[in-house]
């Protein structure tokens, strides 16, 4: 910790990066992930879910050094259809062969390719650079992070627990649930039903929708734990299972911010002051 008073010398916009990549285990930059424009002496840090042009203008007049968004952005727009590969082992870890695995990502993948080859990446980017404004975006990095605490906080479940113990178990370990603007919902199976197998659906991108969760509830799953999901596939897969398996949606913005908050604790142990807004749920 920087002692009280202490002015810190500031920090480069790589060595956040590689912190993030520190604190989640991974050893590269995922193609999600990007600093858009970089800076050094960095002391004051503003950071949220989304953070663009606006928020870029409003950094710049209130003194803040650098802004973190989290949602990929420029190059980590165009980089997140890579990063859906993500999908493919963590579903081979539990059973779900890798061709079959692959299949259920496919259209997904081409879908947010196209997305990201129409939309207009460097927007926000361009002005930070005009204004000469060190701007990054921390995607899948903070989402492993989120992923390995609430798989922790899972494994320490009896697979005879209930998808109500579950729900309860999650909002008790962490604050972010019991703050979040939505609840935890179950969105298929009852609360009562045991959990069986549970896997943590996260960290690839975005959630893979009806053929992921299906391929894992075809080999052997039978809780699959996502951060959101789309109703319209949540209704396939209540007509295609009914109650014989569950699908718990944790909630967006408190979810992404389980891997966020423990990325900001750090920041500020090196001394940083971090604002955090645009979602971020407090622990």
């Amino acid at each position: 910790m920087t002692p009280q008073g202490e002015r810190v010398a500031g920090v480069s916009t790589n060595e956040v990066m590689s912190l993030a990549l520190s604190l989640s285990g991974l050893e590269e930059v995922p193609p999600d992930s990007a600093i858009h424009h970089p800076g050094a002496g960095i002391r004051r840090v503003l950071i949220g879910i989304d953070l663009e042009g606006p928020e870029l203008l409003a950094a710049r007049d209130l003194g803040y050094d650098l802004v973190i968004a989290h949602h990929p952005i420029g190059t980590g727009a165009l980089g997140l259809p890579r990063v859906l590969e993500r999908h493919v082992p963590q579903m081979v870890e539990v059973g779900v062969p890798e061709p079959l695995a692959r299949a259920a990502i496919a259209a997904l993948v081409e879908e947010r390719r196209v997305a990201a080859g129409i939309a207009n990446a460097d927007r926000a980017p361009s002005l930070a650079r005009l204004l000469r404004l060190p701007y990054m975006n921390i995607h899948t990095p903070l989402d492993e992070i989120g992923r390995r605490r609430m798989a922790e906080a899972v494994a320490a479940l009896a697979p005879d627990a209930t998808v109500a113990d579950l729900v309860s178990h999650l909002g008790a370990r962490f604050g972010e649930f019991r703050n979040a603007p939505v609840p935890i919902e179950v969105r298929v199976g009852l609360p009562g039903r045991h959990l069986g197998r549970t896997v943590v659906s996260h960290a690839a991108g975005t959630n893979g929708g009806y053929a992921v969760a299906k391929a894992y509830f075809d080999h052997g799953v039978d809780t699959v734990i996502s951060i959101h999901f789309a109703a319209a596939d949540s209704a396939r897969l209540r007509a295609e299972f009914g109650d014989r398996k569950a699908l718990v949606v944790t909630g967006h913005l408190a979810s992404d911010s389980i891997g966020i908050n423990p990325f900001i604790d750090a920041l500020r142990e090196r001394g940083l002051e971090v604002t955090p807004t645009s979602g971020i749920v407090a622990p």
